[in-house]
C-alpha cells in the first residue's frame, strides 16, 4: 500500500483542495491481490487504489470511454511471423499504467482510506486512476502520442499495433492495455525503444516473451509453442474435477443441446463462470471452439444437460492439458483458408453454423465457430454466407500481414467443399434462389475478380474445418488436431 501511495505521489496524481460547491465526489477503495508466476509460485503481494467509477455520470465527469486493445488474432499473427522470421520476442510491462493518463474532465475523489489529511479536503484528480471510466482511454492516448514522437505509426488495421520501418529494419510493438510485445530485426532500434519508454514511463523489462495474457510461450530452435496449461489446470480445480476420468472428444457424437433439456440449475453462476473461462481458453485451443460455442448459447437459463456438456469439455481438457499451438520456424509465410457450414445443424431454430480457419504456412492464426443470423434454405446458401464471413476476415488478415511485412501480392487460396457455392461465386447468375444473398454475391465476386482470393474445391475428408462446425468421432478429432498442428510438447 505504501508503494502504491508513493507511486501516486510521484506521479502527482491529485491536488488536495476544498470541494467546490455543486461538484460530486467519487469514492475509492483498496484492492489486494497475490500475483503468481506461470508455475503457481507467489511473485508479489499487490495493493491497488481504485476509484469507484460506477458513481460517475456521463457528461459531468466523463465523456468517451472506448480504448482499443490488440485483437487476439493480431497477437497470434505476430507470433507466427516472428517464429518464421526467427525474430527475438521481448516483453515489457508498464507499472501503474493508468496513472500516466491525463484527465481532461474535472473529477473529485474522496481521500484514500489510511491517508491522514484534513477532514474537509478532497482529491482533485490531475491524472487518471484505476476504476475511472475514462482511465483506459486516457492511458492509450498518452502512450500513442508518446511513441509517435519516436517515429512509430499505428497500423490502420489494428490500432494497438505500432510499427517503424527504417534502413536498419522493422520494429513492431503490440500493446494490450499495459502489456506489450516488441519484435523485429532491428535489435539496436529495439534497445533504443526500450530505453525511450523507460525514460517516459516506469517500465518493467520482462526480457524474452514467456508469459503474456495467460499464454505460456516456449521458444525452441524449431519454433514457438503456445499453451494455456496453467489457466486450464486452474479451471479444472475451480470446477472440482479431481477424479482421473477423461474423454477423447470435447462433444458427444451427434449430441445436440436444446433450451429445455434436463432440469434448471439452482445456481447458474458457476456455469457462467466456467463457460466464460472456456471462451478465453479457445485462444490457444481451437479443438474446443465448437463445444464452447454450443454451451455459450445457454448462459441466460442453463440446465443440467448444458452443465453436463461443460463437464465433458473439462474432462477432455484434463486429458489434453498441455495441448497448444505450434508455430514452426520453417513455416512459409503464405496465407490459406478453409471454410465450411453445418447446414440447419441446430435442432431448435434450424440455423446453420459457420466455421473457418486461416493458416499462415502451417501456423493456425485465426478461426471461428459461429451460428448464422438467418435460417438458410439450402446447404449452398449456408456455405455462401460462411464464404462472405470468411472473405471479410481474409481481407483484414491480408491487410494486417502486409503491415507485419508479409507479402500478400498473390491471391489467397480459399478451400470450400460445396461446389454450388463456388459456382455461384464464379458465375454471374441471379435468380430466385440467390437474390436474398445478392449483397454477399457481389461482395465475394468483387474480391474474387480483384485477385484477393481464389476458390478451390476440397474433398470432405481433407476439410480441416469440420472440427469447428460439428461433433466428430474420436479418430477424426485426433487427425484434425494433428493437421492443425496442435501439439502437447514442443518438438
Amino acid at each position: 500500500m505504501k508503494e502504491e501511495l508513493d507511486a501516486l505521489t510521484k506521479n502527482h496524481t491529485w491536488d488536495l483542495v476544498t470541494l467546490p460547491p455543486g461538484q460530486s465526489v467519487v469514492g475509492c477503495k483498496w484492492i489486494y491481490k497475490i500475483k503468481t508466476r506461470s508455475d503457481g509460485s507467489v511473485e508479489r503481494y499487490k495493493a491497488r487504489l481504485v476509484a469507484k467509477g460506477f458513481t460517475q455520470e456521463y457528461g459531468i465527469d466523463y465523456e468517451e470511454t472506448f480504448a482499443p486493445v490488440a485483437r487476439i488474432s493480431s497477437v497470434r499473427a505476430l507470433l507466427a511471423v516472428a517464429a518464421a522470421r526467427k525474430w527475438d520476442l521481448f516483453q515489457m510491462d508498464v507499472k501503474n499504467a493508468f496513472l500516466n493518463g491525463d484527465l481532461s474532465e474535472e473529477v473529485y475523489m474522496q481521500p484514500p482510506p489510511g491517508l491522514s489529511i484534513e477532514s474537509n479536503k478532497v482529491c482533485h484528480l490531475r491524472r487518471a486512476l484505476y476504476g475511472l471510466k475514462q482511465a483506459p482511454r486516457a492511458w492509450f492516448a498518452k502512450f500513442s502520442s508518446t511513441i509517435f514522437r519516436l517515429g512509430y505509426t499505428a497500423s490502420p488495421y489494428d490500432s494497438a499495433l505500432f510499427l517503424r520501418r527504417t534502413d536498419k529494419g522493422t520494429i513492431l510493438l503490440l500493446l494490450y492495455v499495459d502489456d506489450m510485445i516488441i519484435t523485429g530485426d532491428d535489435l539496436s532500434g529495439i534497445q533504443e525503444l526500450k530505453d525511450f519508454l523507460s525514460q517516459q514511463f516506469e517500465m518493467k523489462d520482462l526480457g524474452h516473451l514467456s508469459y503474456f495474457l495467460g499464454l505460456e510461450i516456449t521458444h525452441s530452435t524449431y519454433g514457438l509453442y503456445i499453451t494455456q496449461a496453467k489457466y486450464a489446470s486452474n479451471l479444472l480445480s475451480q470446477a472440482g474435477l479431481t477424479d482421473s476420468k477423461t474423454v477423447d472428444t470435447p462433444v458427444e457424437l451427434n449430441a445436440h443441446l436444446t433450451p429445455l433439456g434436463g432440469k434448471p440449475l439452482s445456481n447458474p453462476s458457476l456455469y457462467r463462470r466456467l463457460v466464460g473461462s472456456l471462451v478465453y481458453l479457445t485462444v490457444t485451443r481451437p479443438d474446443i471452439s465448437y463445444a464452447v460455442h454450443q454451451v455459450s448459447q445457454y448462459l441466460s437459463a442453463p440446465r443440467s444437460t448444458h452443465y453436463a456438456a461443460v463437464l465433458r469439455i473439462l474432462r477432455y481438457l484434463k486429458g489434453t492439458l498441455f495441448h497448444g499451438l505450434f508455430y514452426s520456424a520453417q513455416s512459409p509465410l503464405v496465407l490459406r483458408a478453409f471454410l465450411d457450414a453445418d447446414w440447419a445443424g441446430d435442432p431448435t431454430d434450424r440455423r446453420s453454423t459457420t466455421g473457418y480457419c486461416f493458416l499462415l504456412g502451417s501456423s493456425l492464426i485465426s478461426w471461428r465457430s459461429k451460428k448464422q443470423t438467418f435460417v438458410a434454405c439450402s446447404s449452398t446458401e449456408a456455405e455462401y454466407r460462411a464464404l462472405a464471413d470468411t472473405t471479410s476476415e481474409l481481407l483484414w488478415l491480408r491487410w494486417l500481414l502486409k503491415d507485419l511485412g508479409v507479402s500478400t501480392s498473390s491471391a489467397t487460396p480459399l478451400y470450400c467443399d460445396n461446389q454450388s457455392a463456388i459456382h455461384i461465386a464464379h458465375n454471374d447468375v441471379f435468380h430466385e434462389r440467390t437474390k436474398h444473398i445478392e449483397i454477399d454475391c457481389h461482395f465475394i465476386r468483387y474480391h474474387l475478380l480483384h485477385g484477393a482470393l481464389k476458390l478451390f474445391s476440397v474433398s470432405s475428408k481433407d476439410q480441416l474445418e469440420d472440427i469447428f462446425t460439428k461433433s466428430l468421432p474420436k479418430r477424426r478429432t485426433r487427425d484434425l488436431v494433428d493437421n492443425l498442428k496442435l501439439v502437447s510438447h514442443p518438438p
